[in-house]
């Protein structure tokens, strides 16, 4: 289970800030001992203090930013880029285009990026149906239904558009 993305921004900013402090006590305790060390701990969280007084969120206000503004979209894209280059290494264009351990690098890429939390259900379900279709490797034109399908799914999720007729 995953904590949501505010939570783990929040966590992450608070990471950041203590390795700030720690680091301008460290420093002060290297120029001049445990003087030094107050010194740098009290600086350091009155500049981070004053940093987040200034400008409190943007990192939380960037990241929902783009996960509503096409963050799904583009990890779908790339999912279906990854299974479209495991297609070419499963049915390379000639017999001898594609070695065994490249076939299982971009099998294993295909993989992790369809596995991914953010990706939209409906492609996460035709990403693993053209994946299984693909370690099959019987037949190429299955395959490429399923990355057709995949392809639709990918085009759907865009913002809920749908295709259209066809200009005549």
């Amino acid at each position: 289970m995953t904590s949501p993305l505010g939570t783990r921004v929040y966590v992450m900013t608070v990471a950041v800030l203590v390795c700030v402090v720690g680091s301008g006590a460290c420093f002060g305790f290297v120029l001049d001992g445990w003087v030094g060390a107050v010194v740098g701990v009290t600086t350091t969280s009155l500049g981070a203090g004053f940093g987040m007084l200034v400008r409190p969120r943007p990192a939380v206000a960037s990241v929902q930013a783009v996960s509503g503004d096409g963050y799904a979209e583009g990890i779908a894209d790339t999912v279906l880029l990854s299974i479209a280059m495991y297609e070419a290494a499963v049915f390379p264009l000639t017999s001898d285009g594609v070695s065994d351990e490249e076939q299982d690098a971009r099998r294993t890429v295909a993989y992790r990026l369809s596995a991914y939390d953010g990706l939209p259900r409906s492609v996460r379900v035709s990403a693993a149906a053209a994946l299984e279709v693909l370690d099959d490797g019987l037949d190429a034109e299955r395959a490429r239904a399923a990355v057709k399908d995949l392809s639709l799914a990918v085009y759907d999720c865009r913002g809920n558009r749908r295709p259209g007729p066809e200009p005549g």
